[in-house]
């Protein structure tokens, strides 16, 4: 955990915090800039994703962003004009650091106010979305004569409905949080100042689950829309046989007989 400290400055663009032992919450710090990624964004955030897949007692990441109302405006178009535009995103990364970055442990998006373009895309590369009743979604690239490439014109339309996707996609208009959680969008609609406690409680729960389990399962779902049912049958043979191998395996039934909660040690 100390090396996840090291890495972030707590008045710089990216904070993050320890909540227990398994649990950390990153924050997008750049409010009076409306949360935009700008280039020391993306290699902090990279930083602290690689951070999270190594860190043994870390278990689920939260993303969110400081302040009232924007999770993230996406891009830093002053960034852009000025030609840094390439420094937006990271070789292993992509966009912010994260949209491409392979994670092997749950990240929730908390999605505390507006998540447009980039900040879209970013809540679209997290597992699960906890969002303020007040929050809303757009990619309006194409008013802008660009394309939504960060994962927006993918992973939207596998979120959505197909033509409510494609129409956020093509018009560039907004989403709001009821129609989004009413499509599966969204996990949880809960108040704007209640969004982190929600996205720490679901954290919370996903920690008292088996860690191998729960990285193992999640690596199969996030493939499924991409390999076919045979290439899925046989990535999940393949951790079975990493999962058996595990003091969690034995732990879990033995814990079920004996009529206690698990002691879940990650190995």
């Amino acid at each position: 955990m100390d090396d996840i400290q090291d890495l972030v400055a707590t008045d710089g663009p990216l904070k993050v915090e320890f909540i227990g032992a398994h649990i950390l919450l990153v924050t997008l710090n750049r409010p009076a800039a409306r949360n935009a990624i700008n280039g020391a964004i993306a290699c902090a955030l990279e930083r602290v994703v690689r951070a999270v897949n190594a860190d043994p007692e870390l278990r689920v990441a939260i993303l969110t962003g400081a302040g009232d109302g924007v999770f993230c405006a996406g891009a830093d178009l002053k960034e852009i004009a000025a030609g840094r535009v390439g420094t937006l995103k990271t070789a292993d990364g992509g966009f912010a650091g994260f949209v491409n970055a392979r994670r092997n442990k749950p990240w929730i998006a908390a999605v505390n106010g507006l998540a447009l373009a980039g900040g879209c895309e970013l809540m679209l590369a997290c597992d699960l979305v906890i969002a303020a009743e007040s929050a809303e979604f757009a990619l309006p690239e194409v008013s802008r004569g660009l394309i939504a490439l960060a994962g927006g014109c993918y992973r939207l339309v596998r979120a959505l409905p197909r033509a409510v996707a494609l129409e956020m996609i093509l018009t560039g208009e907004r989403l709001d949080a009821g129609r989004a959680y009413h499509h599966g969008l969204v996990n949880r609609l809960v108040r704007a100042d209640a969004v982190c406690q929600e996205a720490i409680r679901v954290a919370e729960k996903i920690c008292r689950n088996a860690p191998v389990a729960v990285q193992e399962s999640l690596n199969i779902a996030r493939q499924s829309h991409d390999l076919t049912d045979e290439q899925l049958i046989a990535l999940g043979d393949s951790a079975r046989a990493r999962l058996i191998k595990t003091e969690d395996f034995r732990e879990g039934p033995r814990a079920f007989i004996e009529r206690r909660e698990p002691r879940w040690t990650g190995r």
